[in-house]
């Protein structure tokens, strides 16, 4: 994916050191709902999970995580979760139950080789050239190889997220509502 001309000096590479994941953190702290305004979050979109360092660690050790750095500093980043990460983050734990009762072309989705998507993020003065999509043809570039399918969920008030995953080639299997009434769409990209 070619990013917009003025932001040719972006660098899509893989998360290698505390510094980029510290990073991560720091930015993914930047777009939590509770640190922007319902208007922000509602036309350009939020991070709803917040991982811990050591988890976000082991997570990168697994499968590195995409990154979009300029002039040394992250401004992106896509977060791979293996299944074994399943229990780490409470708040993900009912995305891994759903994903164990779906199929997908008619075969349980639980028995097939996937990932989730942790979480994708595009620094704000950044957004709108084409990292999105960067990061995740990263990520499918390097690990097509090991995984069938990536999956996500996106809040269905979350818009702009929707748009772009749809736009990437995600497609929504199942939509529900969790227990605080927040509607969720499951989404899969199949390799």
């Amino acid at each position: 994916m070619n990013l917009h001309p003025v932001e040719s000096q972006v660098h899509i590479s893989h998360a290698k050191t505390d510094g980029e994941l510290s990073a991560i953190l720091n930015l993914q702290q930047q777009n939590l709902p509770h640190n922007i305004s319902r208007e922000e979050a509602i036309e350009q979109g939020f991070v709803t999970v917040k991982h811990s360092f050591d988890v976000l660690r082991r997570m990168n050790e697994k499968h590195s995580h995409a990154i979009a750095k300029s002039r040394d500093a992250v401004i992106g980043y896509a977060l791979v979760m293996t299944k074994e990460f399943r229990n780490e983050i409470p708040v993900l734990i009912p995305l891994f139950e759903m994903i164990d009762k779906l199929k997908i072309d008619s075969q349980p989705l639980s028995a097939a080789n996937y990932f989730v998507m942790g979480q994708i993020c595009i620094a704000k003065s950044f957004r709108g050239l084409g990292i999105f999509d960067a990061l995740y043809a990263q990520l499918k570039s390097s690990l097509q190889n090991d995984f069938n399918y990536c999956i996500t969920e996106v809040a269905v008030r979350n818009r702009r997220s929707i748009r772009a995953h749809r736009r990437v080639g995600f497609v929504t299997v199942h939509v529900y509502t969790d227990p605080r009434g927040e509607e969720w769409e499951i989404m899969v990209w199949k390799w």
